[in-house]
Parts: structure tokens; C-alpha cells; sequence
């Protein structure tokens, strides 16, 4: 792949990736990120318009010639997931990531990189920095808050745009372009839970090690969900006499599928040397069945405080074994139309136990509509049988492909020049934002394609500097692509 760099082009499009990383950004805390885009835009002549939810929409004139070129829009968003270790002292809401290269890939020391989108964001920068970049005029969409059930999308007001043709920069995979993806939404059960007081000593079982992901771009490659684990280490232990749960809790995100899961419990001295080798057994058991996706997990006990404490009782701690070790988790269906397409997934990406409740927050995604209600039906029928409630939001439409569609033939026949082969086009189970707009904008014809970004919503996120770079050059020629005069 012999591709000529632009070393200025790139040398500015990382420059604004650098400047986005020092900004916190995260999922509803976006003011910030957006303010400094908006003042960059507006000191760069183009016109702004900034919603109440800190969506962005930035209009950028036509080169000279472009004129009559039909309005492109540029589409990313400006929130990230926001993961870090255990050690990591970073506040996200108010720190900047800590950005490192190693002259291969951009990644954050202890946290994600927020690659995922920012990179979209610094390409837009980065044209609306530079007038010598020939395009047509351009309608560049911003969104907020894409990370939690794509709110900025829904929210945004999109009457005033002219283009038809929405290039979506939301993909990791350099070389695939996205016609199409799954619909999805989050939702939230709580179940009731009661206590009682025992005395013992309170220690934590940790289980750690796992290798997370997306729950969407990763669902399909058996990973295991933290979550999902604690209820087989609760059923492993439900026989032991004198052991206790205080609470499980678990992941951050609910489209991130859990890394880690702590079961605060309490036991007596006797109990403890039981309580690890049946601990130690299931740990190797665990591993050899994960061993290809996760083979570091660890399963482990960590001793605390000797006191009283309130656990849940017999029946509450029943309730969250049932859950754990029953509600639906992973794929559920693979497409019969296309290839090893997931089509129905869900994950549950949250556990969190309170004082009198439960709390297990799922991702549901399916490129069937239909099938995406019926799962959220079982899954609030189970939650409802244990004595608990459910609720829905961030319900989004899928993205329907196009037959025919002029963008999808611009971008493969710009790759087939730029790269000297062809482009894989194919469809996501992941959710992107092209099934929200797709519905606010009469007859949008999308693509969404992106650089080569690994392990994204994770600690060990990581940009691939040459990958962007050939993506951005790829985009220019897209940009820079003029139709034909048609003869009289």
C-alpha cells in the first residue's frame, strides 16, 4: 500500500485530536468540549448554531469552484466512555487524559483515549481549519452524549440542513464502510431487596481480569461479562453455611461490557478456608472455559473488617442469584441475511446494589425492531416475576441499508484509487447515530467508515497513527471529488 502523507495534514489533525484530550469530555460533560469548538469555529468565520444540550451544528462554505457541488455533512460526536484502573487517580470531570504515543498507535495512560470519537472531531477541526481544502459546502453535525443512548441525536434539531448525503465518522475498522446497524436502548431494572443483621467478617470477592469491550463490536467474540460471573460464584457458594451478601456491583457503562465485579460479603473465620478452595476450583474452571477470550480472570477473596453488618436476607439473596444466574446475556440471534451479523445482544453493563434494591442496567441492540421489543419484554417480564420494575430509555431506531446509494459508490471508488483495492462495505450490530438522523433528514443517503481504533470503551484503547492519517487523506478525496458536467 504505497499511499503519499501529507505530513502538514497530519501534523494538524492530531494537533486538535491533542487539543480534544485535554478537555474533559465525557457522557453529560460536554459544555466544555463544545464551547471550545464552538469559539474555534466561530474565530474561523463559520456559522454555529449551539442547542440547549450543547449539540453542535457548524456550516462551512464552499471552496472556490464547489459552489455548485452538492452540501456534504460531516457527523461525529464529542462525548467518550470514560474508563480507567483501579489505580488511576484521574478525575474525568475535570482532568485531561494523559496522552501518550509510542510512534504506532495514541493511547491514555490508565484510561480510555476517547479515539472514539474525538478523532471524528479533530478531522472536522482540522478542515475547518484550513482554507486551502477544496470541498463543497459543509454541513458538520456534533453531537453530544452518543455514548449513553445517543440523547444529543434525538434531541437535535435538524430543519435547517440542506445536505442529503451524511458522511458518518463512527467506525474503528479502516477499510469497512457501515451501511447499516442495529437499533437499540437501554434498560434498567431494580429489584427489592430486605436485610438482616449478622456478625462475621466482611471481605470482598473479587472477580477481575477480564477483557471487556464494546458491547456491540465485541458481543460476538465470547467474551465474559464480569456480571454474569458473580451469580455463578454466588450459586458455587449458596451451600455455605454462615456466608453473606451485603451487595454486587459491577461496570461502568451499560454498552461496555463488564471488566470487573465485586460481591461484598461477610463470613466467618471457619467459613473462609471453604469459601477459597471452592473459590480456587471455580477460578480454574472459569479460565479453562474462557480461556481463548479471557484467560486472565481471577477470582479472589479479599479479607476485611471482623463486625456486625446487614446482608440481604434468604429470600433477597435468592432473588439476586436468580437474576444473575438467568436473565439473558450475550447474542440471541444471528442474522439469516447477512453473514455472521449479530442480530439480537444484550448486556447487562451495570450492577450496582443499594440499601433496599437491586439495580442491573442492560444494552439491547437488534437490527429487527420487532425482535429488540420482544427481547426487552422478557427481560421486564423476568425482573417484574422477581417482585421487580423496569424502565426504558434512549430507544433509538436501527439504520436500514440503501440500495442505491451515490455516497456508498463515491467513498469504494475513491478507496479503489487511493488504496488499490476494494473496500469491505458490510453491516454493524453496534448503534450509530445514522439511524436517528436518517429519520430527521428526508431520503439521507449515509456511510460511516472511520481509522483502525483497538479495543475501544476500555483501558487499553489505542489510535493507530498511520491508519488515521490514510483515513483523513481518504476523506479529503471524498471532499475534494467533483461530479461531472453533464453535456447539453
Amino acid at each position: 500500500m504505497d499511499i503519499v502523507m501529507n505530513l502538514d495534514d497530519n501534523r494538524k489533525v492530531f494537533g486538535m485530536f491533542e487539543k480534544i484530550c485535554a478537555i474533559p469530555h465525557g457522557s453529560g460533560n460536554t459544555k466544555q468540549i463544545s464551547d471550545f469548538i464552538k469559539d474555534f469555529a466561530v474565530e474561523r468565520g463559520h456559522e454555529v448554531i449551539q442547542d440547549k444540550l450543547n449539540n453542535l451544528i457548524i456550516r462551512v462554505k464552499a471552496s472556490e469552484g464547489y459552489e455548485n457541488e452538492e452540501t456534504l455533512i460531516l457527523q461525529g460526536h464529542m462525548d467518550m466512555v470514560c474508563e480507567k484502573t483501579q489505580d488511576c487517580g484521574i478525575d474525568f470531570l475535570k482532568d485531561p487524559i494523559r496522552l501518550k504515543s509510542d510512534g504506532v498507535y495514541m493511547y491514555a495512560e490508565g484510561t480510555t483515549l476517547g479515539g472514539d470519537d474525538g478523532i471524528a472531531i479533530a478531522y472536522c477541526m482540522a478542515v475547518m481549519d484550513d482554507a486551502s481544502i477544496p470541498h463543497p459546502e459543509l454541513e458538520m453535525i456534533m453531537t453530544v452524549d452518543e455514548e449513553v443512548g445517543m440523547d444529543g441525536a434525538a434531541f437535535i434539531d435538524l430543519s435547517s440542513i440542506k445536505g442529503r448525503k451524511l458522511i458518518n465518522i463512527d467506525s474503528e475498522d479502516e477499510g469497512v464502510f457501515l451501511t447499516s446497524c442495529a437499533g437499540g436502548q437501554t434498560l434498567t431494572g431494580s429489584i427489592p431487596v430486605k436485610r438482616t443483621e449478622v456478625k462475621g467478617i466482611k471481605g470482598i470477592i473479587r472477580i477481575d481480569g477480564l477483557k471487556g469491550g464494546h458491547s456491540g463490536c465485541e458481543i460476538d467474540k465470547g467474551r465474559a461479562n464480569s456480571n454474569m460471573l458473580a451469580g455463578r460464584v454466588l450459586l458455587t457458594l449458596s451451600n455455605v453455611e454462615g456466608f453473606d451478601i451485603i451487595g454486587v456491583s459491577g461496570g461502568l457503562k451499560d454498552n461496555a461490557i463488564p471488566r470487573s465485579t465485586d460481591i461484598e460479603c461477610v463470613y466467618g473465620k471457619e467459613e473462609k478456608e471453604k469459601i477459597e478452595e471452592l473459590l480456587a476450583e471455580l477460578n480454574k474452571e472459569i479460565v479453562n472455559e474462557y480461556y481463548s477470550s479471557d484467560p486472565d480472570i481471577s477470582i479472589k477473596l479479599e479479607d476485611g473488617e471482623e463486625g456486625s453488618f446487614m446482608v440481604l436476607d434468604k429470600k433477597s439473596r435468592q432473588k439476586a442469584e436468580m437474576l444473575l444466574n438467568n436473565v439473558p446475556c450475550g447474542i440471541q440471534a444471528m442474522s439469516m441475511e447477512i453473514k455472521d451479523l449479530v442480530e439480537t445482544s444484550l448486556n447487562p453493563g451495570i450492577l450496582v446494589t443499594e440499601e433496599k434494591k437491586i439495580v442491573i442496567s442492560f444494552s439491547l441492540r437488534s437490527s429487527i425492531e420487532s425482535a429488540k421489543n420482544y427481547l426487552s419484554a422478557r427481560v421486564t417480564e423476568f425482573i417484574e416475576f422477581l417482585g421487580g420494575k423496569t424502565k426504558v430509555c434512549g430507544d433509538y431506531p436501527g439504520w436500514q441499508y440503501k440500495r442505491d446509494s451515490k455516497l456508498r459508490k463515491l467513498f469504494v471508488s475513491c478507496y479503489n484509487e487511493m488504496y488499490g483495492e476494494q473496500p469491505q462495505v458490510m453491516a454493524i450490530h453496534a448503534g450509530l447515530e445514522c439511524g436517528i438522523l436518517s429519520g430527521k433528514i428526508p431520503d439521507l443517503d449515509c456511510i460511516s467508515f472511520g481509522p483502525d481504533i483497538l479495543d475501544i470503551h476500555t483501558v487499553s484503547e489505542r489510535l493507530d497513527i498511520a491508519s488515521a492519517a490514510r483515513t483523513y487523506q481518504l476523506l479529503l478525496k471524498v471532499l475534494g471529488h467533483k461530479e461531472p458536467e453533464k453535456k447539453e
